[in-house]
């Protein structure tokens, strides 16, 4: 089943639990979002942000409806165009029949944090999180995320650089360098957090509506954002190593997207 949702309406998913906080940042609440957005709840929502993805989305979307089928959990997708013109769109029709609900909704505010965001706010899942559309980290990796989840760790995430994680495709020279800058910058504000940036990231539904709400990066430095909020509303944040193979097509860009970024971090670092 596909089914497509409106393509914007800002605000918050109604009805997350409070949660214990030791810091909060200063922030307006959001307005709730009308009931007709927000899905029928499931145990989890894999997100899938798109931007001109009809050439490698397909298989993705294929590989994670097919193992999901299979697990115990009840589940969907969800996809969020952001804008694409390339057909993206057109390309998930095949998935009508999924076996695993698989619903297509818009983000009209460009960027992969804008997206990631959109998606965590209509959803009314018991826990959400998402996933790249290159299927650069295996979508198995739920196996292990999952038991974490369910032991009641606030975050579970993928990570390529701690114990027992591997490259089964490596990137290029120039994209292992930005890497290694960006998280130097991202360790100012997760000095913990090991990979900050592998796009694999579970959470608590209601944590995850929560801390959403309250965050404003729309672009790729979106993650730390995100994680650094879970962290200081007192939850804690679970690596877990992966086998990550560098899939070409990234829609990032060292000139027009790293600056923006690196300025984007600084801003996370000084928030309190």
């Amino acid at each position: 089943m596909v089914s497509v949702l409106p393509s914007h309406a800002p605000g918050l998913a109604p009805g997350p639990a409070p949660l214990r906080s030791r810091e909060r940042l200063a922030a307006p609440a959001p307005e709730p979002l009308t009931a007709r957005l927000v899905r029928p709840p499931v145990d989890l929502e894999v997100i899938i942000p798109a931007f001109n993805e009809r050439r490698r989305l397909p298989s993705t979307l294929g590989a994670t409806t097919a193992y999901l089928a299979a697990q115990s959990w009840s589940s969907a997708v969800v996809v969020v165009d952001n804008n694409s013109v390339d057909g993206t769109l057109e390309a998930l029709e095949r998935f009508a029949d999924s076996p695993v609900a698989v619903h297509v909704i818009g983000c009209c505010d460009q960027g992969k944090g804008a997206a990631v965001r959109r998606g965590i706010l209509t959803s009314a899942a018991r826990y959400i999180g998402f996933a790249d559309a290159d299927n650069a980290t295996p979508i198995t990796t739920l196996g292990p995320v999952m038991e974490l989840l369910e032991e009641g760790h606030g975050a579970v995430i993928a990570s390529r650089e701690t114990e027992g994680a591997r490259r089964a495709v490596e990137q290029t020279a120039l994209r292992r360098a930005g890497g290694w800058m960006f998280r130097a910058l991202a360790h100012l504000t997760l000095p913990d957090i090991a990979d900050s940036q592998c796009g694999f990231k579970f959470f608590s539904g209601p944590l995850a509506r929560e801390i959403a709400g309250h965050c404003h990066v729309d672009g790729f430095a979106f993650d730390v954002e995100l994680l650094a909020r879970v962290l200081r509303a007192g939850d804690d944040v679970v690596e877990v190593p992966v086998v990550w193979t560098d899939v070409p097509g990234s829609t990032f860009s060292a000139g027009r997207d790293g600056l923006r970024s690196m300025a984007d971090l600084l801003r996370i670092s000084m928030a309190r």
